[in-house]
């Protein structure tokens, strides 16, 4: 969670630090803050309560000026949200600190400084970190020393950026657990949890790499290693642009990234789908050596991700007919789950910097035969750690609620079901007719896009509603719990989701007169089933509001089943086309509503800590 932002160079910074803010703001908006060393070599410092644009308020009538300084917005772990434990954080008006994680073991560390005689001036975690560089500070008089003593004390994570005024202009940024990323400048250097806060002043990028401390001047940086060995990392050169992370016109950055989606899907498909064959090169070298012996396949994700591999399931054991289990890491990391040697861990993420789905990775990566890694971040920890990988290639994705990642995930998982089904008898017309099929997407989802006034219409019907039902059946149950989610994260309306057949094992007690109920059908074969489901509700007075295939006749229902058709795809490919009308239902809703759609409360959009 949180956004780091830091600078050393020869100009003032402040303007840097805060469009950097601006650009981290979905990793956190409870508060924001900017210190920096002045030129008098004190530090300047303005913290505040909520969003940046109220920091940016404040500098604007008292403007900080300085060539080194420090950044951050939070999300709220350790303490209420306020002034005093906003970031960056001071000791002894001498040292200052960023931080991005979680320090376990701050209740002992904060113990043993109040009997060392520091005073506490807030409620978090962070300011043990800072206590203990200023203690190390005192006895080395080397800032670098100091941070990698002090690190060396703490349990959990964190991405630290640390600037002192007996050592103006050097910086040290250090991380374990959490993303940073170095910036390179001419004559600068900066430091941030994503590269997207960078890209105004920089598109060249130093990944660091778990347990590295970086060394930073303006002119100069020397990266350690975890084992204080100097070590150099590559330099990556991102396509990205600075105009790329902005809202091109669209009101919120979430209706950009849902319009976005046909793009995202070709590239998902670009230079790995050739004549309508999946490269054999799609997931890199040896990767059909590693697909030969797999014979179980176990996918753990978090969130949207997890019904991304939910719907994987679905695929694999019914086209490929290799047993599947999809499980949050939350939950997986701390059980002993039963893994065959010969299975393929999938970790699937947004970032790859999910916390608890690298520890997933982490705790079981040498028990098994492969891991393989579906990410939009190529740098990220997830895929440095993990054997194979696939790039979902969405771009920057701002809004906190999930659009364009989760389609694109899905499509790189149904390649992945290509590619081991080709090892499994797949039959080669089959794997075509996929991947024509996903090719023609794009063009289909614009035709629902360009249809969204008449989804607005229907937003109306659940702006005064406390909770309402999502209902899907078979490879379309995760998409009715990715729209309930949807629902929930932005509109703030409480959404439950079932598998339409479970309506009478208790869900049918929630359905009253005019309450409104969700449900997505498409052509798989059993489109009566889910039919009788939805009469049962409009027999107790239900709302019905049903995206089903135009092929299907759900007229007979009667005037209080709303029917929205949608273009005919095949019940495998149905998941990536009906994810899209829920966005737009859930978008407007929100928007009726009057809530903060890219912001909604509470959330954030990395989860890098537990």
């Amino acid at each position: 969670m949180c956004g780091i932002v830091g600078a050393v160079a020869e100009r003032n910074v402040t303007p840097i630090l805060l469009e950097g803010l601006r650009r981290l703001e979905y990793r956190g908006y409870d508060s924001a803050g900017i210190a920096v060393l002045n030129q008098n070599n004190c530090i300047d410092r303005i913290r505040r309560v909520g969003k940046v644009q109220i920091l940016a308020d404040a500098l604007e009538k008292n403007p900080l000026h300085g060539v080194v300084g420090l950044a951050h917005t939070r999300w709220a772990t350790h303490g209420v949200p306020s002034e005093k434990n906003a970031h960056p954080h001071v000791c002894n008006d001498s040292v200052v600190i960023v931080h991005n994680g979680i320090i376990e073991n701050h209740g002992i560390l904060r113990k043993q400084q109040k009997a060392a005689g520091f005073t506490f001036t807030s409620d978090t975690d962070t300011e043990v970190a800072v206590h203990q560089v200023e203690y190390y500070l005192k006895q080395d008089n080397d800032l670098l020393s100091a941070v990698i003593k002090a690190v060396a004390d703490f349990e959990g994570a964190y991405a630290l950026g640390v600037i002192a005024t007996s050592e103006p202009g050097r910086l040290i940024a250090t991380r374990s657990g959490s993303p940073l990323v170095i910036g390179m400048g001419l004559g600068e250097h900066f430091i941030a949890s994503d590269a997207s806060a960078l890209l105004p002043v920089t598109r060249r990028f130093i990944y660091l790499h778990e347990g590295d401390i970086a060394d930073i001047c303006a002119d100069s940086m020397v990266i350690y290693d975890k084992n204080g060995q100097r070590v150099e990392r590559d330099i990556h050169e991102s396509d990205l642009s600075a105009d790329s992370t902005g809202k091109n016109g669209y009101r919120h950055y979430m209706l950009k990234e849902i319009h976005e989606q046909p793009t995202c899907l070709l590239d998902v498909l670009e230079g790995r789908v050739l004549n309508g064959k999946l490269s054999d090169a799609a997931f890199g070298f040896g990767a059909l050596e590693v697909f030969d012996k797999i014979k179980s396949i176990q996918i753990i994700a978090c969130g949207t991700s997890y019904h991304a591999g939910l719907v994987a399931k679905y695929w694999l054991e019914d086209l490929v007919g290799i047993p599947c289990r999809v499980e949050v890491a939350s939950e997986f990391r701390y059980r002993n789950p039963v893994l065959l040697s010969d299975s393929l861990i999938v970790t699937v993420s947004q970032s790859g910097e999910t916390a608890d789905t690298l520890a997933a990775l982490r705790s079981v990566k040498d028990k098994v035969s492969a891991t393989l890694a579906i990410c939009n971040v190529p740098e990220s920890s997830l895929v440095r750690e993990s054997e194979l990988s696939l790039m979902t290639r969405a771009g920057p994705e701002i809004g906190v609620a999930s659009t364009k990642a989760f389609t694109s995930q899905l499509l790189a998982l149904l390649m992945l079901v290509v590619a081991l089904g080709k090892k499994r008898g797949m039959k080669e017309q089959q794997a075509i007719a996929l991947m024509h099929e996903a090719l023609s997407l794009p063009t289909i989802i614009e035709k629902i896009l360009s249809n969204k006034a008449a989804i607005e219409k229907w937003a109306d019907a659940f702006t005064e509603l406390n909770n309402t039902i999502f209902l899907g059946r078979g490879v379309l149950f995760p998409i009715a719990l990715e729209g309930a989610l949807k629902l929930k994260e932005i509109s703030y309306i409480h959404a439950d989701a079932y598998p339409a057949g479970e309506l009478k094992h208790g869900p049918i007690a929630l359905i009253e007169p005019g309450k409104p109920v969700v449900a997505v059908v498409c052509k798989d074969g059993f489109e009566d089933k889910i039919k009788s489901n939805l009469q049962e509700v409009l027999t107790r007075g239900g709302e019905i509001y049903v995206f089903v295939d135009e092929r299907l006749d759900m007229s007979d229902l009667g005037e209080h089943c709303h029917i929205m058709a949608l273009p005919p795809v095949s019940s495998i490919l149905a998941p990536l086309l009906y994810a899209i009308p829920l966005q737009l239902l859930s978008y407007f809703v929100a928007v009726l509503k009057g809530t903060d759609v890219d912001q909604p409360r509470n959330l954030a959009k990395s989860v890098t800590v537990e």
